[in-house]
């Protein structure tokens, strides 16, 4: 099944989901909480007759996961309520978007079993479903999965993006901050998500990337190490007519790689949620040895030489 689906990762989330330990380790007792939507819909009625921010009832009163959508989403009431009255016919497209939420979280438990299955010590933490400013569909913080409502106007796509945001969750990716890290972080996260969810992301940048591949592999050889995401990740310099995010495409192809080569496929994936070294990783995965042997020639270095840091 394709399915397409929006999320935002900020690069300064990298690892928090590891500090928080007495999750669940069972797929049946995770946690979908919808109260916040129930609070955000309360103060959007009372809007036009309140003389004061209704929304910092929603804030102050909220759950864990509105807290974990304060910083660099909400901010804070007043950025909220202005959003909202910007935006107020886009917030209502949203209104009864989770009455089929029960049907979809049947599907999100089997996909919690399916990586149970795959990976033993996986965690569930809760979903919360709460409203913010139309600027993340789906992140996470220590506290659980945070998808963002407003940015719903159906449930298509729901399973795989829990499930992209569910396997960060799981990610202890180590190494020097850098390109690679960020691509492996995010394109190892598609990549089992499909393989536990069994839906493929069909965004825009993977179909560019799959059809100007020659060309991407050659340029991302000269990027990786750089800390800098910019035609990659987050965003594009416009210098040609890529789409945001290709990152993702590069880091799923490499995981995809490693995973093929790997005769044990559940270790396999236990090396992909902690990659210990994202350098060592891509040499393991020999998905760019064609063009990394082509770059060392062009650049008197030897084959090894790449993969120092």
């Amino acid at each position: 099944m394709k399915t397409g689906y929006v999320f935002a990762f900020l690069p300064l989330a990298f690892g928090v989901a590891k500090a928080q330990t007495g999750f669940s380790t069972d797929p049946l007792n995770a946690v979908f909480e919808t109260k916040d939507t129930d609070r955000f819909w309360k103060a959007f009625d009372t809007m036009n007759n309140s003389k004061q921010n209704p929304f910092t009832d929603y804030i102050k009163n909220g759950s864990q996961g509105v807290k974990g959508f304060m910083e660099y989403r909400i901010i804070n009431a007043d950025s909220l309520y202005a959003t909202v009255r910007k935006r107020k016919e886009d917030y209502l497209k949203s209104r009864n978007v989770l009455a089929g939420i029960s049907q979809k979280e049947r599907r999100i438990r089997a996909v919690y079993s399916a990586l149970k299955y795959w990976y033993p010590q996986a965690k569930f933490p809760p979903i919360y479903f709460v409203y913010g400013r139309f600027n993340t569909g789906g992140t996470f913080s220590k506290n659980g999965i945070m998808i963002g409502t407003e940015t719903l106007q159906n449930l298509e796509g729901m399973v795989g993006l829990v499930s992209h945001e569910l396997i960060h969750f799981q990610q202890d990716i180590k190494g020097t901050d850098n390109l690679l890290k960020y691509t492996l972080s995010e394109g190892s996260a598609d990549f089992i998500s499909e393989l536990v969810s069994g839906e493929t992301n069909n965004s825009p940048f993977y179909t560019y990337g799959e059809v100007n591949s020659d060309k991407l592999c050659k340029e991302f050889v000269t990027a990786l190490k750089k800390n800098d995401p910019i035609d990659w990740l987050y965003g594009t310099s416009k210098k040609d007519d890529r789409p945001n995010d290709l990152g993702y495409w590069m880091g799923y192809k490499i995981s995809e790689a490693y995973f093929k080569k790997q005769p044990d496929k559940h270790k396999a994936v236990q090396n992909i949620l902690n990659i210990q070294n994202p350098i060592v990783f891509l040499k393991e995965s020999g998905f760019l040895d064609q063009y990394i042997k082509q770059y060392v020639q062009e650049n008197n270095m030897s084959f090894e030489d790449f993969f120092k840091e």
